[in-house]
């Protein structure tokens, strides 16, 4: 392990990746390239993360010459940890963004919340990406209130022009998850799951093989952002574009200054059982499909390929992880499923996802040349690689879905840096209130 890389990266520790279920099981090993030295480009991206990687990919297949700048390694923030669940929208509804922003941004909005699953289907098919991509995902209701809510949800996607969900009673959502927790739910056809670190490595070795270079284990510094030809700086390096791209997200820290109070790290935690065999995985999810429930502080699960149950949920504001993983998430879990009551779990994990206040994810520029997206607010697996496509169409030129995001207001936490994540904490109170009596 390189030392500079050890006294640089202490948000990364050594720069080894969690002792997660998806490390464990990833099969692409990269050799880490360290920057050294100056090194130019047409377009440098910091983060080698989905947003990162699906803006390069997109631009190296337009022929830029692409470099990415990693902290630690490819994946090993929330792109190598999260649920692995293809979700489309965004965490703010379609109702919330047409009642701030008005009819016009709820069309927009509407009119694109499915495309980043589609941009990940064309880039595993089109680079073979091994990563067990399956289909479908469902919400889950403990409520009828909660059924009310995919009602409206159901309607209002019709009208924008999705079609392709499926309301269910407590019948039919036994059928795709076998558990009596739920009153009803809804089907999402064009939702699925994958493997997220094996697919964030596939998508690293794609970019690699249109040309791109990606230094790993090279904590950027700082950042010239102001400069018409932006600089990122590492401990032995830096990088001279025409144009940067900053995907730091929740790892981005104090780097960029202008972007601290934008966003808030939150812990989200993660454990997987033992394999269970295709027999006992199928009775619990005889879909084999993804499911998560529509609470404020949300459960979500699926299987692994080699059927194990992945089970997630519960948040930190501001980034900490909890004492004990296991014990926070597995009575959860046994809820859902009591036959799970004492399985062995093999795996737990934590990390970070970025959080907007508005829960609505930011593109921008700071400087003339120097552009960001973050926040996705815990829904990034699809909307990072939709914002990648849209940062690329805006660097060659077409910033018309660029300047549409960009001019979305967004808005401070309360309380500034030293107290957003208790005001944050002290919010959420009132929604697990909720929760808890079926509000």
């Amino acid at each position: 392990m390189n030392a500079t890389f050890k006294s640089y990266a202490s948000y990364a520790g050594d720069g080894s990746y969690p002792d997660s279920y998806y490390a464990a099981s990833r099969n692409i090993i990269r050799v880490p390239k360290v920057l050294e030295g100056d090194v130019s480009a047409d377009v440098a991206v910091l983060g080698a993360g989905y947003s990162g990687l699906s803006t390069a990919i997109h631009l190296a297949e337009l022929g830029y010459k692409v470099v990415v700048v990693e902290g630690a390694g490819v994946g090993w923030g929330a792109s190598g940890r999260n649920g692995g669940q293809i979700v489309n929208g965004l965490n703010a509804s379609l109702d919330t963004i047409r009642r701030r922003y008005g009819d016009a941004a709820g069309a927009f909005v509407g009119g694109l919340v499915q495309e980043g699953g589609k941009i990940i289907r064309r880039i595993v098919s089109q680079y073979g990406i091994e990563c067990d991509m399956k289909q479908g995902n469902i919400y889950a209701a403990y409520t009828p209130a909660h059924m009310k809510e995919l009602e409206h949800k159901k309607a209002l996607w019709k009208s924008y022009g999705m079609d392709d969900h499926q309301l269910l009673d407590k019948e039919a959502i036994r059928k795709l998850v076998n558990t009596d927790a739920y009153v009803g739910g809804m089907l999402d056809t064009t939702g699925g799951h994958m493997h997220p670190l094996n697919l964030v490595l596939g998508e690293a070795k794609a970019f690699e093989t249109l040309g791109g270079v990606i230094y790993e284990q090279s904590p950027v510094t700082r950042v010239e952002h102001d400069a018409e030809r932006p600089v990122i700086h590492t401990a032995r390096g830096r990088v001279m574009a025409k144009i940067a791209v900053l995907c730091g997200n929740a790892y981005l820290g104090h780097v960029v200054p202008k972007l601290v109070s934008r966003v808030m790290p939150v812990s989200t935690q993660m454990m997987a059982t033992e394999p269970l065999g295709e027999e006992r995985a199928r009775s619990l999810i005889p879909s084999d499909m993804c499911v998560e429930d529509v609470r404020y502080i949300l459960d979500y699960f699926r299987l692994s390929a080699d059927n194990r149950l992945i089970f997630g949920g519960g948040t930190v504001y501001g980034g900490t992880d909890p004492a004990d993983v296991r014990a926070k998430l597995r009575p959860n879990m046994e809820k859902v499923f009591p036959s799970m009551k004492g399985v062995k779990i093999d795996y737990a994990w934590s990390g970070n996802f970025a959080l907007s206040f508005s829960r609505v994810p930011q593109m921008g520029r700071i400087g003339k040349n120097t552009y960001f997206a973050h926040g996705y607010s815990g829904h990034g697996v699809t909307g990072s690689h939709l914002f990648g496509r849209i940062l690329s169409e805006t660097i060659h030129g077409d910033a018309s879905r660029f300047d549409q995001f960009e001019k979305l207001p967004w808005i401070p936490f309360p309380g500034g840096r030293m107290f957003r994540a208790q005001y944050s904490t002290v919010g959420s109170w009132w929604y697990q209130f909720k929760d808890a009596f079926g509000l």
